[in-house]
């Protein structure tokens, strides 16, 4: 099964690098022409993967219409540029598994319902968990959820994805899968801010253990298991992406937790902290399925400029209620 990859950033380059392990010819589709030209000459991304070498058997290209040949997508660009990338595509039947995490801001829609609505003759699946893109690029053991209502078809990806050192998992829970990486980068930077205000080692548990409730109430109201929520794309990448400076997201939290403001932060970022995008729109889609999502809102008011003491304080001024209702 030949693969292309839509998206050159350092997520979108380790995949290729796992798709390509065994000299399996991966084509690579990148915006910057300077990360086209480093890929195919060097065998190295070095914008945003740099001093990782990359399998020979990974073409990059600029173009869209190259993928025509490939049997299998994996979309691997912002959640927010979904639609337009796909809608600039001719895809078809091609399958498209879906690497980004987020909600739509707008229309609230997930990535895969978004993908199904510009491409409804493709199936989808969604591959989501615990992933620093540095270290499955570098061979370290990874393990993810591969979600796909078709358990053929995921079946078939996941056996051409797995290797050595990269394990799927799979499921057939595309929405819990969606859901849990979506609303983990939200919480991932209130951990973080919680790091960069020096709130302690308690606050952050605690505040992973509540987010953790949150994303379940909200993945619950939108039709996912629980089971997938408390799995690896879910609790899995929660953890991870709430305690490591690696997250972008996270990062993004500590500098909002020693009072810098949002806009400077997001300004200085080459590469996206997909939390920032997704809060307003949760906050929105939270509230339409009438679920009390706290940290959330807590996220919203800080992006928004709110002070953190402030912040903290209206959490912790809650009325008190039963931890599990």
């Amino acid at each position: 099964m030949k693969l292309g990859v839509v998206g050159g950033g350092a997520w979108g380059t380790a995949l290729a690098s796992v798709a390509a392990r065994d000299g399996e010819p991966v084509l690579l589709w990148a915006r910057e022409p300077e990360v086209v030209e480093a890929i195919n000459s060097a065998h190295e991304n070095a914008l945003f993967l740099a001093g990782v070498p990359l399998p020979d058997s990974i073409e990059a290209t600029g173009s869209l219409e190259a993928l025509g040949g490939c049997e299998a997508l994996l979309i691997v660009v912002p959640a927010q540029h979904i639609r337009t990338i796909l809608a600039g595509m001719n895809v078809g039947t091609t399958p498209l598994v879906l690497c980004a995490k987020g909600i739509e801001a707008g229309t609230r829609l997930l990535v895969g319902e978004v993908a199904r609505q510009v491409q409804p003759d493709a199936p989808t699946a969604v591959l989501s968990g615990p992933t620093f893109a540095f270290e499955v690029a570098g061979g370290m053991p990874t393990a993810v959820t591969l979600a796909c209502a078709d358990e053929a078809l995921g079946a078939r990806l996941a056996d051409r994805l797995a290797g050595p050192t990269f394990r799927p998992y799979a499921s057939s829970d595309v929405i819990g899968a969606e859901i849990g990486g979506a609303v983990k980068n939200v919480l991932a930077i209130a951990c973080g801010v919680v790091e960069g205000a020096g709130l302690g080692q308690n606050a952050r548990a605690a505040l992973i253990a509540r987010g953790f409730a949150e994303m379940t109430r909200f993945g619950m109201a939108r039709g996912a298991r629980a089971e997938t929520l408390s799995g690896l794309s879910g609790l899995g990448d929660l953890v991870l992406t709430c305690s490591s400076t690696s997250s972008r997201n996270f990062s993004l939290g500590v500098g909002l937790g020693q009072g810098r403001p949002a806009q400077e932060l997001l300004s200085d970022r080459r590469t996206v902290a997909e939390g920032a995008f997704t809060a307003p729109v949760l906050r929105e889609a939270a509230a339409e399925s009438g679920v009390d999502m706290p940290v959330t809102e807590a996220v919203c008011a800080l992006l928004d400029g709110a002070d953190v003491r402030e912040v903290v304080g209206a959490l912790l001024a809650r009325p008190l209620t039963r931890e599990h209702q």
